[in-house]
């Protein structure tokens, strides 16, 4: 690519990864995903009980003279990262604890807003086959945005809460590593060592991207990134130096059916949705006024006035400054905590907030 180039969408690009991203534009890339080097450092072969060898990383393109050299190739691919980035997009980096804390440090002298790490729980790793330390069951991601105050970034909420069965999703995640008709071979070994599960990208792309959005990720490899782009509607970029990845990549994504519009749909953040005062409900005669709200327990009572307020024994005001008054808290979501009677039943007003939005929007 030359420098500023205009971007390719939906393109894979053999090649060093800083050059590459060297030819993005700025602030041109929503997303990115970066999956680089662990520097692994390892010596020697590794066996299983029955003398069987491991499979173990010992490419190359892992290998780093000192740590010194590793922090310089990371401070570079992280300060290209980050203007190619827009100002609200987002970054995930995964390593384990050969590689994480030395670019988690970067991340931070480079001006990144951490948000979260979020641990990747194997269900099945690798067992310890010498006995001398714990197994290696997990490997950290770290979620950054490049904003100095880490405000206005993708984050659908809702649906992550919606992906965990209505609990709001915690920052451990249990998966399992990719293996069986996912884990790519070539001549019945693996084509990559460190594959990572279609499972894991489905979550990240859909907490922290929307459809139509654009994901670089400079450490493509096999493609997983791309093939998960493209079936859940984003676009991608990927950048890759070893040219037999490339091409499984392309046949890899090239074999993607990606899904119908209807079924990108997620549901949406409650901040995103357009705002509701209580007293359209009163105006529009789906509260009148008089009308009694009660909380779930009948514990307390208000009464709807004509202008939206409401009112219980000496509070007046909003549905929140009535709601925390009445229990001495400091704060209340009077949406949730209000309800009122129909047919004997006590319903949120909540739920006359979500049909009004319906019918306006």
């Amino acid at each position: 690519m030359s420098k500023k180039q205009k971007i390719e969408r939906n393109s894979i690009h053999l090649g060093d990864t800083v050059q590459v991203m060297s030819g993005l534009p700025d602030a041109s890339v929503d997303l990115v995903f970066a999956d680089p080097p662990y520097n692994l450092q390892l010596s020697g072969e590794l066996h299983r009980p029955n003398n069987s060898k491991v499979a173990g990383v010992d490419d190359d393109w892992d290998r780093f003279d000192t740590f010194a050299s590793y922090d310089e190739f990371t401070r570079a691919w992280l300060s290209e990262t980050k203007r190619v980035l827009k100002p609200k997009g987002g970054l995930w980096v995964i390593g384990s604890y050969h590689n994480i804390f030395r670019v988690g440090a970067i991340l931070q002298d480079l001006g990144f807003w951490i948000l979260n790490d979020v641990i990747w729980r194997k269900t099945n790793p690798m067992p310890n086959f010498r006995g001398k330390r714990f197994t290696n069951a997990h490997e950290t991601l770290i979620w950054c945005t490049p904003s100095p105050n880490g405000k206005g970034y993708t984050f659908n909420y809702e649906a992550m809460k919606a992906l965990n069965e209505d609990l709001q999703m915690r920052s451990d995640w249990l998966l399992p590593i990719c293996s069986g008709g996912e884990r790519l071979k070539e001549n019945g070994q693996k084509a990559h060592p460190t594959q990572k599960p279609e499972a894991l990208l489905h979550r990240v792309l859909l907490a922290s991207s929307n459809p139509g959005d654009l994901v670089l990720d400079p450490f493509f490899g096999t493609g997983t990134t791309g093939a998960v782009s493209k079936h859940l509607g984003r676009d991608y970029i990927g950048i890759d130096a070893d040219p037999g990845y490339v091409d499984l990549a392309r046949q890899r994504i090239d074999a993607v059916a990606p899904l119908a519009e209807q079924d990108l749909d997620v549901t949406p953040s409650k901040r995103s949705l357009p705002r509701i005062p209580f007293g359209w409900l009163v105006e529009r005669g789906m509260l009148r006024p008089g009308a009694t709200l009660y909380d779930s327990r009948r514990r307390y009572a208000a009464r709807v006035r004509a202008d939206g307020s409401v009112v219980a024994n000496r509070s007046r005001g909003s549905i929140h400054q009535v709601g925390a008054a009445v229990q001495g808290a400091p704060a209340c979501n009077g949406w949730t905590f209000w309800c009122f009677e129909e047919q004997g039943q006590l319903v949120p007003i909540d739920l006359l907030r979500q049909k009004l939005r319906s019918e306006l929007h």
